[in-house]
């Protein structure tokens, strides 16, 4: 292929619709746990499984298996021809444009420029306008679902996508489920009834039989305190497909919120049957005794220490299992090195905390509560209180939602106040404060507290340029 039309395929596969062309970083994702799930959805979801397919088929690519990926894109197109037969051009759209990709990559540059071809006549045949994407809601909706997969940066994006899907078909089941299902995950801090009860209500009245969706509406339902309507749906959803991995993480997940921890293990017990290396199910069973540890604590003063050490270990194996499963999976670094803490095993909670600093998918939310447990560790567990003002203060300097924010302001506030009562005069301590408020918006107290920090340092210049910009702010 000369260098002219190999720039000329170049070029064009950039404007193909398909997981290489929307920024899917192999860095956010553990591969291998990635590939497993989609496994899971393939054999477990009854419906269509052509996104199934073309989202491994990418897989297949970032791990080498570029052969591997072909035959992927043969059980989509036989999908399609299944579920689509008289919308074959229109439902393969990305599977064509994947082959494209795969073979660019193979460097069999006549097929990949076959592929291409087949999308740009298909999308002339489908729209009279250059802008066909936007009239293809199936694409938009195929985009958020694998948007999904790649974490919880993701998120906004996917969000975007369902809406532009809904705006073409409103009432399509697939599309309402993904959006519902998104702004759950998106809001998951916010216990309000908000957007995501709405969405997972009506996603379930246009298609009660998704019973992935009927039981996050039961946890959605919980975390509103309408426990009792919440068991209803999970039952429904438990007996309609008593063996499907979705349903039985998310009953457990809804037993041991309510306290039946016997129930909540024994279904993740059942669960881990059917889907042996799930990390969230491993990482749920570490919850479980998790709650039994705090449970133990609560009834007795003095719990049997035989007792307490047992749950620790068991808590400690399950969450390190889950990351060993799924080298991204954030919330098992934190509950791990919380575990350890707890266990006074300080060196393996400090390493645990460095490895989650290192994660490469982490959402802003994911890095203020970060900051946040591991401000707590230096405070509370190694007696480093300095070390604690300065994460406590990356959290809050980070800008994500307000659930972890507002934790961090709390813990610092009460450190700093309490060292000012002890009788600190450090000037740091009332800057840090201002710093605080500044943050936080509160302009007053933050000029109550950068000038008690002058009084004791009356030639810092960054208390001092801090405080003008503080004192014009509200003359303005």
């Amino acid at each position: 292929m000369s260098t002219v039309s190999k720039n000329s395929l170049e070029s064009a596969l950039q404007q193909l619709e398909c997981h290489f062309t929307w920024s899917l970083m192999k860095e956010d994702v553990d591969l291998n746990d990635l590939e497993e799930k989609i496994g899971y959805e393939i054999e477990f979801f009854i419906k269509s499984k052509i996104r199934s397919y073309n989202l491994l088929s990418y897989v297949c690519h970032l791990k080498n298996s570029n052969e591997e990926a072909l035959r992927t894109l043969q059980k989509a197109e036989e999908e399609v021809k299944k579920y689509h037969p008289d919308e074959i051009a229109r439902r393969s759209l990305v599977t064509w444009a994947n082959y494209a990709w795969i073979y660019y990559h193979m460097e069999r540059y006549e097929e990949a420029q076959t592929y291409v071809s087949k999308v740009e006549n298909s999308c002339k045949n489908l729209s009279s306008t250059p802008h066909w994407k936007a009239q293809l809601p199936e694409i938009c909706a195929e985009e958020g679902w694998a948007l999904i997969k790649f974490g919880e940066k993701q998120y906004e994006r996917a969000n975007t996508c369902f809406k532009n899907a809904l705006q073409n078909e409103p009432n399509n089941p697939e599309f309402n489920a993904g959006y519902a299902i998104t702004m759950y995950r998106s809001n998951y801090h916010f216990k309000s009834q908000g957007p995501s009860l709405k969405l997972l209500k009506r996603a379930v009245e246009l298609d009660p039989e998704n019973t992935s969706v009927v039981a996050l509406l039961a946890i959605q339902l919980q975390d509103l305190s309408q426990t009792d309507e919440g068991e209803r749906y999970i039952e429904e959803a438990m007996k309609k497909t008593p063996d499907h991995p979705h349903v039985l993480r998310y009953a457990a997940k809804f037993y041991r919120r309510k306290g039946e921890l016997d129930k909540a293990v024994k279904i993740l017990k059942k669960a881990l049957t059917v889907t042996p290396n799930s990390a969230t199910l491993l990482h749920q069973l570490g919850l479980c005794y998790r709650l039994e540890l705090i449970q133990l604590k609560a009834a007795k003063r003095y719990p049997p220490q035989e007792q307490v050490d047992r749950l620790i270990e068991l808590c400690i194996f399950h969450f390190k299992s889950a990351i060993d499963k799924k080298t991204t999976f954030f919330h098992s670094y934190m509950d791990l090195a919380n575990m350890y803490a707890e266990g006074k095993r300080y060196k393996e909670a400090e390493d645990t905390f460095q490895r989650a600093f290192q994660l490469n998918n982490l959402s802003n939310n994911n890095k203020q509560q970060l900051y946040y447990c591991y401000g707590n560790f230096k405070h509370f567990n190694v007696k480093k209180e300095s070390e604690a003002i300065e994460h406590y203060i990356d959290g809050m300097k980070i800008e994500g939602d307000p659930f972890y924010f507002n934790k961090c302001k709390n813990a610092l506030e009460k450190l700093l106040e309490k060292r000012i009562q002890r009788g600190s005069r450090d000037p740091a301590d009332f800057g840090r404060l201002g710093l605080v408020h500044n943050l936080s918006g509160e302009k007053q107290q933050a000029i109550q507290r950068y000038e008690e920090a002058l009084e004791l340092h009356p030639d810092n210049e960054d208390y001092l340029s801090t405080l003008r910009e503080l004192q014009l702010s509200i003359s303005n």
